[in-house]
């Protein structure tokens, strides 16, 4: 192989990627809070899992801060996109502080159809990830042992519930479209009379960028995904490339964390980001890949996206 060919590179990259709605929803309740009540105003939690943005928002006067208490009362508070226990409104709203929630929309009909499913008397099954803080949102929608957690197909099997006949379940809304139908497989096995969403949990973005990352996963030496190590869909997108035919695919926050001497002697790369991370630090990898390779970029398209949530009206109402 020749210099000249060793140097020559593909870029596909995916579509849909990066953004969602929810996250763009999000982003704009902090800037907008910002423009109406100006800095500081306070995030519980990251608002979006990625440093980036969150720097971002830093730096134009978001406070970002992982527990309510470390809010003061006579500053605005903006709930992550995540979702938050129903606890922590009920406390903001004791305190009379002004709080925003950003709860993706998508999120909140989860915790709309976990609290129906417990009011006609139902036990809730959830499945996620322990920790995350959309699992820790949605588990805080109802009291205490209401919602039992599994995370996979072994949890299932061991799972105490209180009236196998009396059961629904849940998703977390970033998980992998494949785990997940094992998971619930086991439930409907375990527990034939288990009731289910009307229409999956997992979120149109989450599968829209699982569906793109399959298609040109075969097709690449390697694959980079762009997101946060705490991310849970950016993680479920390497899951998936690396399932779906790619034997090195890999999280990078940003083009400095690119390990080039893995890639040395590749012919062509797949791009791809989570939700949560901008369109900027896609450009910043391909821009990356630009300075070194003879590079040509190849858009795969899967999927159009037109979805918008609309912020909430106290935002849109004059001071």
């Amino acid at each position: 192989m020749t210099d000249s060919q060793a140097k020559t590179l593909t870029l596909y990259l995916a579509a849909p990627r990066g953004f969602c709605a929810g996250v763009d929803r999000a982003i704009k309740i902090v800037e907008m809070a910002l423009q109406k009540w100006g800095a500081p105003v306070y995030v519980r939690h990251e608002i979006v899992h990625n440093k980036y943005v969150v720097d971002d928002l830093r730096s134009k006067g978001a406070v970002f801060v992982e527990e309510l208490e470390e809010c003061p009362d006579d500053r605005p508070v903006i709930f992550s996109a995540h979702g938050v226990p129903k606890t922590v409104p009920a406390a903001a709203a004791a305190r009379d502080m002004v709080y925003v929630d950003a709860t993706c929309p998508l999120v909140s009909k989860v915790h709309i159809e976990a609290a129906r499913h417990s009011q006609n008397g139902l036990q809730m099954i959830m499945i996620g990830h322990a920790g995350h803080p959309e699992t820790v949102g949605t588990m805080g929608q109802l009291p205490d042992g209401e919602v039992l957690l599994v995370e996979t197909p072994e949890d299932v099997a061991t799972v105490e519930v209180r009236d196998p006949e009396r059961l629904a379940f849940v998703t977390q809304t970033t998980l992998s479209v494949d785990d997940t139908i094992d998971i619930v497989a086991a439930l409907k096995e375990r527990f034939p009379s288990i009731v289910g969403p009307h229409k999956e949990d997992i979120c149109y973005a989450t599968t829209n960028r699982q569906l793109a990352v399959k298609a040109i996963a075969s097709d690449c030496d390697a694959l980079l995904v762009v997101g946060a190590p705490n991310s849970s869909n950016s993680k479920r997108l390497v899951e998936v490339a690396s399932k779906a035919g790619c034997s090195y695919s890999q999280l990078v926050q940003r083009a400095a964390d690119i390990d080039w001497r893995a890639l040395e002697g590749i012919r062509s790369v797949g791009i791809t980001a989570g939700a949560s991370a901008p369109e900027v630090l896609i450009n910043e990898v391909i821009d990356a890949f630009r300075a070194r390779y003879d590079t040509t970029v190849e858009l795969v398209e899967t999927a159009q996206e037109n979805v918008e949530f609309k912020v909430p009206r106290v935002l849109r109402e004059k001071v």
